[in-house]
């Protein structure tokens, strides 16, 4: 029994076991390296896909009671890649239904640090399996905070890649101009490796740029780093003496490591920046979900409230395409702002979840990584690197730095005294 049947329902991770699939690909996987034809690092390695990805003849039920009998005659083109670079898929994994929070229509994935609370979402099965070490990697999506959010909660090492570095081609469309597919890992090379084997044009996303991403830490010097720190996010949590000190002891941590840290500013907060994400978010969704809405089948999502699904539809399907164009002339200068930014500095650090970093860098497209630097009342504490647009090297090399100068990575949840039932939910449970 592999670890997923075992320990996935105790987390309510795992929506389809891959079984004959999984056992298909690691016998072939063990025949290979047998014979000498090794494919790589990604070889064998038993992997989980957030489940808004297609695979060949496997539910693929975007977390939505409508969709839970979908299934496609074709994979996902990162689901290919893994693939073929050897991996083994044993699990789709849950996803907040329609890639939203972490309910989906069996129920709300936990999070295994404390399992009476939600992993966050939308890619809540992925954070929850990989820091449960159900499997080696997953892969998650992000359009507002899906990969950084779950695995804030979760404590894996998140990796939100360049919009346009990954296709997503075979993924379920949210918002098609801030979608972004990545890895979520045990640890931050793993999530360089997992980025090589599934980033590159692929002749069908005409978003996806042919960028190189080359992976060679020893190449590139720390000293060689302009870092920023966004100052404003530090300057946030200094009422908790206890938070604080933990991400006093990261920034000290970077400069042992010989990094020369600049304080920098974002651009400034204002009411248009604020609304442009989640805007953008509800005109596009709504027309992405134009034909659920018209099958009438809205009242079976398990989500109704003010802010869900349903009323996010259908109030963006009546937005005025002045309002929406106006709104998209707001995020140009929105990017310009941020350009400015990486004029001064090659990534910035900065708080996960604090300030308007997460917002602005999913509208902007610029990459991120969060890893942990601290345990604060039992959960995990998570820095964060974000660079400039397709710089994802540069973010994973400091990010590997500090990682490796840090004892946090080695510390996983027990799934062994995990209840076999998911508990009631307490209080502090965590949605995108």
């Amino acid at each position: 029994m592999c670890s997923s049947d075992l320990y996935g329902p105790r987390l309510a991770c795992v929506v389809t076991l891959t079984e004959d699939l999984a056992l298909a690909q690691a016998a072939r996987a063990d025949r290979e390296i047998a014979a000498g034809k090794y494919r790589g690092p990604l070889h064998g390695i038993p992997w989980g896909a957030k489940d808004i990805l297609a695979t060949r003849g496997i539910p693929t039920t975007w977390g939505a009671r409508p969709y839970e009998r979908q299934i496609f005659d074709y994979d996902a083109t990162v689901v290919a890649r893994l693939e073929a670079a050897g991996a083994v898929l044993v699990a789709k994994l849950t996803t907040g239904e329609l890639a939203q929070g972490d309910v989906w229509f069996g129920g709300v994935t936990r999070n295994p640090w404390r399992p009476e609370r939600g992993s966050s979402g939308s890619s809540a099965g992925p954070g929850s399996a990989t820091a449960a070490g159900l499997v080696g990697f997953a892969i998650g999506s992000e359009t507002l905070g899906s990969i950084v959010s779950p695995s804030i909660v979760n404590g894996v090492t998140g990796l939100r890649p360049t919009f346009g570095r990954v296709p997503r081609t075979g993924a379920m469309t949210l918002c098609w101009s801030m979608d972004k597919i990545g890895p979520m890992c045990r640890a931050v090379e793993d999530c360089a490796l997992v980025l090589a084997a599934i980033q590159g044009p692929d002749g069908q996303d005409t978003t996806v740029r042919d960028v190189p991403f080359v992976w060679d830490p020893s190449a590139m010097p720390l000293s060689s780093l302009r870092v920023g720190v966004d100052v404003a996010a530090f300057r946030a949590i200094e009422s908790n003496a206890a938070v604080k000190r933990i991400y006093d002891d990261a920034l000290a941590v970077l400069e042992k490591l010989g990094l020369r840290l600049r304080p920098i500013p974002l651009p400034a907060r204002n009411d248009a920046f604020n609304a442009l994400a989640a805007f953008t978010i509800m005109v596009e969704s709504a027309t992405s979900f134009t034909r659920l809405m018209e099958s009438g089948q809205l009242a079976l999502l398990a989500r109704q409230g003010d802010n869900a699904w349903p009323n996010t539809f259908r109030v963006g399907s009546v937005v005025p395409a002045a309002d929406y164009l106006n709104a998209q002339r707001v995020r140009r200068q929105l990017m310009e702002a941020m350009a400015r930014v990486f004029e001064e500095v090659d990534l910035y650090v900065t708080i996960p979840g604090v300030g308007p970093s997460l917002s602005y860098t999913n509208l902007t497209g610029h990459p991120t990584v969060v890893t942990r630097c601290g345990e604060h009342e039992g959960l995990p504490r998570m820095i964060e690197f974000t660079g400039a647009l397709f710089r994802e090297a540069e973010i994973l090399r400091v990010a590997l730095a500090y990682e490796q100068a840090t004892p946090w990575h080695r510390r996983w949840p027990d799934v062994d005294r995990l209840p076999e039932m998911p508990p009631p939910l307490g209080t502090g449970e965590e949605e995108e």
